[in-house]
């Protein structure tokens, strides 16, 4: 398997748990770094603030992006992301319990991969989580 890292960008943290556990349930054993704002992802990403310093060159394999976020929504994050070099082929998963039409469409429009809404039973979310995460991580090639 892969060890380069999955991105979860997640405010919410009985979410945040219920992803971890899915994808380590499902055997995705990648390392995941979690933020829990729009701001903390793009620092992440762009090596700004905490994470000053960090290789930026070393991008995630997969962004997990909720939409409903801090600071920063997880549209514009998804925006910032398709508008520099560096990540716009960054696969983005938009991972929310958002089912307004609305939503999806800015998704899509904006570059998502993907659009997941979150399932309310804990058995369907792990199976989507775990879906997820044996796609972008053992499946798809990466674009480099």
């Amino acid at each position: 398997m892969d060890n380069r890292t999955i991105l979860l960008v997640e405010d919410n943290q009985d979410d945040e748990l219920l992803t971890l556990r899915a994808l380590k349930k499902n055997k995705v054993l990648n390392p995941v770094i979690v933020a829990r704002d729009g701001v903390e992802a793009l620092d992440y990403l762009f090596g700004r603030g905490r994470y000053t310093g960090r290789n930026i060159n070393d991008l995630p394999i997969v962004v997990l992006l909720d939409l409903k976020l801090p600071k920063v929504d997880g549209l514009e994050v998804l925006k910032q992301i398709r508008v520099h070099n560096e990540t716009q082929y960054l696969p983005v998963v938009i991972l929310t319990s958002s089912r307004e039409e609305q939503d999806i469409h800015s998704g899509y429009r904006l570059g998502a991969n993907s659009y997941v809404c979150k399932p309310v039973d804990f058995e369907q979310f792990n199976r989507a989580v775990g879906s997820l995460g044996t796609y972008w991580v053992e499946i798809n090639e990466p674009f480099v």
